[in-house]
């Protein structure tokens, strides 16, 4: 057991092991109510549309190739011609009826330059070498600060879950898929005072998704927390860099608007529950369950890793009620692929989840 484990060895790892009793009742009441709510709310991809998620993905196996998928194929397929991605990028999306306003609407060119460089077979032996570094990670990570070994497993065995859509060759092509991966593996990297590592694979997937910003800020601010200035500013330099990068993006791409172009629909849709408990079950292999029973899922894997005392389980469920948040306010029905930002690690969180709510009985039951 390294250093980290012997300081978290007499720290009991069940964060409501000793609430105040008004406390865990109200947090029990409030897991009850999120519960009987997942259930009766709809698990959607399509705006005014509610089916459950079985048939769902159902429907997603049997239909060809979808609009966004077969737009980067073309894009993917003029890089390997020798052709520059911004020269011909506006003129695909208009092919394909994709809005061009406003310029993020256009994705960054990383991943479509990475899938040209390696082939499909190059993005077969990258997945899953990007699959076991997470397994390794996390497996070390546990070992650290989990002190239960059935725990460990039963967390083990979730990832592989959660994170074995990463192998998927029909998304390949899709931007949350590889940016979430590298954010599950730059969480299980992340040491205090050993930041390097994650901060450079968080960087390669902020250069693939923008929607891996929230991930750089909060180790920024967690770090300012801990009062590690030295890391804070590496995250926030990162960040910074970042959004220059996006704006000279954004800049380049408003440099071949035509007044034809359209506008693309408003991500600001306030979806509530729903958007969040459907992109997390449409982007993992919970898509194959009913979602009734599928979206009670998705609040228990948060519960357990609010429920987790370790640092892994304040980080997890700082940035998890992060992205749960925007998945309730922004994305409409049909971006629910956002979730994979996330869902390679999410469901880590069910390991932790029956160990939380014996600390909370626990603790409603103390006189």
């Amino acid at each position: 057991m390294g250093s980290d484990g012997a300081r978290l060895a007499g720290v009991n790892p069940c964060r409501f092991a000793g609430w105040p009793r008004g406390l865990a009742a109200l947090a029990l009441g409030l897991l009850a109510l999120f519960l009987v709510l997942s259930v009766w709310t709809p698990v959607t991809h399509v705006a005014g549309e509610a089916k459950p998620a079985g048939e769902l993905a159902h429907e997603n196996a049997e239909r060809p190739r979808d609009f966004d998928l077969a737009l980067y194929d073309r894009v993917i397929e003029r890089l390997r011609g020798g052709e520059h991605y911004y020269d011909f990028i506006a003129e695909e999306q208009r092919k394909a009826e994709f809005p061009l306003r406003p310029a993020v609407a256009v994705r960054l060119p990383t991943l479509a330059h990475v899938n040209a460089r390696l082939g499909e077979t190059g993005l077969v032996i990258a997945s899953f070498a990007l699959l076991f570094a997470v397994l390794i990670a996390w497996w070390r990570r546990l070992g650290e600060e989990e002190p239960s070994s059935a725990v460990r497993l039963s967390a083990m065995a979730l990832l592989v879950f959660g994170a074995s859509l990463g192998t998927a060759r029909y998304f390949f092509t899709l931007h949350e898929l590889w940016a979430g991966m590298l954010l599950a593996l730059a969480f299980a990297l992340h040491r205090p005072g050993r930041w390097g590592a994650a901060l450079a694979v968080a960087a390669l997937a902020l250069a693939i998704r923008e929607h891996a910003l929230p991930f750089v800020l909060l180790m920024a601010a967690m770090a300012g927390w801990r009062r590690d200035w030295r890391e804070a500013a590496a995250w926030s330099g990162l960040a910074l860099a970042f959004l220059l990068a996006l704006a000279w993006h954004i800049h380049t791409v408003n440099q071949m608007l035509l007044p034809s172009d359209g506008e693309s629909a408003p991500w600001l849709v306030l979806r509530g529950l729903t958007g969040f408990t459907s992109n997390m079950v449409l982007s993992s292999n919970l898509r194959f369950l009913d979602g009734a029973i599928a979206a009670p899922l998705v609040i228990l894997a948060l519960f357990g890793w609010a429920g987790w005392s370790r640092p892994a389980g304040q980080f997890g469920a700082l940035l998890f009620m992060g992205y749960g948040l925007l998945f309730m306010l922004a994305g409409r029905p049909d971006n629910y692929y956002w979730g994979f930002m996330v869902t390679p690690a999410f469901f880590m969180g069910l390991a932790f989840a029956p160990r939380a709510l014996k600390g909370l009985l626990t603790a409603v039951a103390r006189r």
